[in-house]
């Protein structure tokens, strides 16, 4: 394995989402109470099921275990991965059985990747100094480190020579709107010289 990311690595974003249920920071006391009352429920119907068969075991130990359960469980699902989105087929496709519909292209989604902030920065211009200049100056930065063995922040005096004054300025300026494609493609395509 190569020291070196490519360019689709870096350029891979994904923003997080707001979540589907409707539950924030003002649901947390529900969301406890219901978690309470669940593991309630699980120590009654072991502890009946126990008694059922003859054992006893100490209800404390009991309410231990399940608390712990139900913790670990919250735990596993709170750092789950979040899953894929599926794919949106292209609209240009046209069905006639060849195309694998469950396939999923990684240069589609890279593309997408940036596709998407860079389609809302066109309607917020803030948001192309707030998502994606931060992550072309990290682009920058990481090209400069892995070829070169600088940063911006560690020898900028070299790093500006290696840029080159429009794609330093670009980068240490933000622009007061997004740049056209045009521009953007020549910025990126300086990036990748380095």
């Amino acid at each position: 394995m190569s020291g070196s990311a490519s360019i689709d690595e870096l350029l891979s974003f994904e923003e997080e989402r707001p979540r589907p249920d409707g539950r924030g920071r003002s649901g947390w006391l529900g969301q406890a109470l219901r978690s309470l009352a669940a593991a309630a429920a699980v120590v009654v119907v072991v502890i009946v099921a126990l008694r059922a068969v003859g054992l006893r075991v100490s209800l404390l130990v009991l309410i231990a275990g399940v608390v712990a359960l139900f913790a670990v469980r919250r735990v596993v699902a709170a750092l789950a991965p979040t899953p894929l989105p599926k794919p949106r087929p292209p609209a240009s496709a046209v069905e006639d059985g060849t195309w694998n519909w469950g396939a999923q292209d990684a240069l589609r989604r890279a593309i997408n990747g940036w596709e998407w902030p860079l389609e809302w920065s066109n309607t917020r211009p803030e948001r192309f100094s707030t998502v994606i200049l931060p992550r072309l100056q990290e682009l920058a930065d990481e090209r400069l480190r892995l070829r070169h063995g600088v940063t911006r922040e560690s020898d900028p005096a070299r790093a500006r020579a290696l840029l080159g004054e429009r794609l330093w300025a670009f980068l240490e300026t933000p622009p007061r709107r997004p740049p056209s494609p045009r521009d953007l493609a020549a910025i990126v395509a300086e990036l990748e010289k380095i």
